[in-house]
């Protein structure tokens, strides 16, 4: 019986002396619960020229940072070059996207004047320069149907498969790499 216990209380020991002898333990996250890693490129836009949509601007940009992973888009610092340039004009809300990432945003204050709610239509603005095309007709769930959902759409937030679009428009993209991008 004595040696039972002295064998048992041996094993003891040794097992609580291991991570002393060997070093700490580390813990190793399994493939379900390791953190998802993902580079993320930064968008600056100026939105100096954007007049009384500023607050639509800065509210569809962050609703944007909220959505996705991959991509954030920023203010441009003092003296910093935008990636994309955002106008107020008195014509239709249009994008003329240069590259993945950069270009120039109009906000125009026709379709605003008839009704469309500002930060859907910056929301959806940015999802241009974002990657993202019209899906015309669509429904008011989908942020790039635009103006064929309807003046009564307030909607600013993109779908699910918008943001998984953009997700993969800018995986793998080395941040601040985006091919054209000046």
């Amino acid at each position: 019986m004595r040696v039972r216990t002295l064998t048992g209380g041996l094993a003891a020991v040794l097992v609580l002396a291991g991570p002393l002898l060997n070093g700490p333990a580390e813990a190793v996250p399994s493939a379900g619960t390791a953190p998802r890693q993902v580079a993320v490129d930064v968008l600056t836009y100026d939105a100096s020229r954007a007049g009384e949509f500023k607050a639509a601007v800065d509210r569809g940009a962050a609703i944007w940072n909220e959505s996705v992973e991959s991509v954030e888009l920023r203010p441009a610092g003092s003296g910093e070059s935008a990636d994309v340039r955002i106008v107020a004009d008195d014509g239709w809300p249009r994008s003329v996207p240069s590259s993945q990432g950069g270009g120039t945003v109009y906000l125009g204050r026709e379709a605003m004047d008839q009704g469309y709610y500002a930060i859907r239509v910056a929301a959806h603005e940015l999802g241009h320069m974002l990657g993202l095309p019209d899906r015309k007709p669509g429904p008011c769930s989908d942020l790039m149907s635009g103006a064929s959902a309807g003046l009564s759409c307030t909607n600013p937030y993109p779908s699910a498969a918008e943001k998984a679009q953009v997700e993969r428009n800018f995986e793998g993209a080395p941040a601040g790499a985006l091919l054209g991008r000046s």
